[in-house]
């Protein structure tokens, strides 16, 4: 494990607040930009996902409704003159371009004339879309140091690991404990997740505190690298001692949703972190995989044996001839708008016609055209785009690590996005939020511009 440094050479330059006016960006505020994404996280990874304000929709989580405030915070610093936001930060405009595409096809939408429950659906994704631009603009331009940020990166193991026990109490003493975290005041929208019939020999899948099995799986999955990360370059002993173990428990807890996504997730986010290993650490993780399996093995007998059955089933499983049974639906509603779509989220599952299509990329295409796809995915493209040029700048291995954990959470939204409506799921989608948000955080700390190094949202 590598020695971590107490505090980033850069941090200690003059942050630059308003002309001639400066502060160190070692400042601490009582509330700032981390603090407030680290309870949006806690909120988001340990309350359940149907867990609600009451009298809202699902767009009423209190995670998700924080992220509305994130997004109004962030306007606010960019259109008052005494909250700056100096210097450029690119993925303010490939996020702005992912609005514009979704506003197009909302109007699109509109133009058709729709249902009231379309209508209604549209509304709810033009919500969501703006929780989702809180969650990343927040991150990108108001975290004000790696200080911060590692500690935003340590509160999202820690809860993620936490949600990894949760899964694994749940697989293996068949007790949905997420019930024991609906706070008084809050109301849960269309019940529990539950557990899900999957396999042979009785084996059940588990959701942890997420909406879905898949979206459990997937989330996991992609935090693992980071969980590596905080490990090997915590401040102290103890929290790298801890984020170890939350690493180890979400790998643990990743095969216990039954779920192919998640192990194909999984494997992606470590084959990309490899490369930037050294032997020694290789081997180490060789060893603690095969550990991981034995307490798979262990707490959950027979869930190796359903997965591999299911992937050597590939050709004659219903869930895989569900989906390809849907492309010429797709192709029908394609033919019709190819362009915008039908407009965010209006293609819905009803007695009538099911259009579950299980792949983000297919749905977009129905429903924001070859514009939201295109649009889809140049933002990702930007998000790796960004975190590459951070690492070819970074000078530090720690540094380097992050960027590269930041690039496997990208490619594997941009895969799992193929094998479910990855971004229908709030968890997913918020998750995915903050790392492209990340993306752009490590582009303007390793900036060469000392104006946009230091930029940031000024203190609250």
């Amino acid at each position: 494990m590598s020695s971590p440094t107490v505090s980033h050479p850069v941090d200690f330059e003059p942050s630059l607040l308003d002309e001639n006016v400066y502060s160190s960006r070692r400042y601490r505020t009582t509330i700032d930009v981390a603090t407030l994404v680290s309870i949006c996280v806690v909120l988001l990874y340990v309350l359940p996902g149907t867990l609600i304000v009451p009298n809202l929709t699902y767009a009423g989580r209190p995670a998700l409704l924080l992220c509305l405030l994130m997004f109004a915070w962030w306007c606010l610093a960019r259109l008052s003159p005494r909250l700056l936001l100096v210097g450029p930060q690119p993925i303010r405009w490939f996020l702005g371009l992912y609005l514009i595409a979704n506003v197009m096809s909302y109007i699109a939408g509109l133009l058709r004339g729709l249902p009231t429950q379309e209508a209604n659906a549209q509304n709810f994704a033009m919500l969501q879309l703006f929780e989702f631009l809180g969650a990343a603009l927040i991150v990108a331009d108001g975290i004000q140091n790696w200080d911060r940020l590692n500690r935003v990166l340590r509160i999202m193991v820690y809860s993620a690991g936490f949600m990894g026990v949760v899964g694994i109490l749940q697989a293996t003493l068949k007790i949905d404990v997420s019930e024991y975290f609906v706070i008084p005041g809050l109301e849960v929208k269309g019940g529990l997740v539950g557990f899900g019939t999957r396999g042979d020999e009785g084996q059940f899948r588990i959701a942890g505190t997420t909406t879905h099995y898949i979206e459990f799986s997937a989330v996991v999955a992609m935090m693992v690298p980071f969980a590596i990360h905080v490990a090997r370059f915590a401040e102290t002993k103890f929290q790298r001692r801890f984020a170890a173990l939350c690493g180890f428990l979400m790998a643990v807890s990743n095969p216990m949703s039954i779920s192919r996504t998640g192990i194909v997730a999984l494997a992606l986010a470590l084959i990309i972190m490899v490369p930037i290993w050294s032997w020694r650490l290789r081997y180490t993780f060789l060893y603690m995989g095969v550990a991981a399996l034995g307490a798979i093995t262990i707490a959950k007998p027979g869930v190796l044996g359903t997965l591999k059955a299911m992937f050597l089933n590939v050709g004659v499983d219903p869930s895989i001839e569900g989906r390809t049974n849907d492309y010429d639906l797709v192709g029908h509603f394609y033919d019709q708008r190819p362009w915008l779509g039908r407009g965010p989220r209006t293609l819905l599952a009803d007695p009538v016609r099911d259009t579950i299509l299980d792949n983000q990329w297919l749905y977009t295409l129905v429903t924001g055209g070859i514009i939201g796809v295109a649009a889809l995915l140049i933002l990702h493209i930007a998000a790796i785009t960004l975190a590459v040029i951070a690492l070819r700048r970074s000078k530090r291995e720690q540094d380097r690590h992050l960027c590269v954990a930041l690039i496997s959470a990208q490619a594997v939204a941009v895969v799992v996005g193929g094998t479910f409506d990855s971004l229908y799921y709030t968890t997913f989608a918020i998750t995915l939020a903050l790392f492209i948000g990340m993306c752009g955080t490590v582009w303007r700390f390793t900036h060469p511009a000392r104006t946009v190094r230091t930029a940031t949202a000024r203190r609250t």
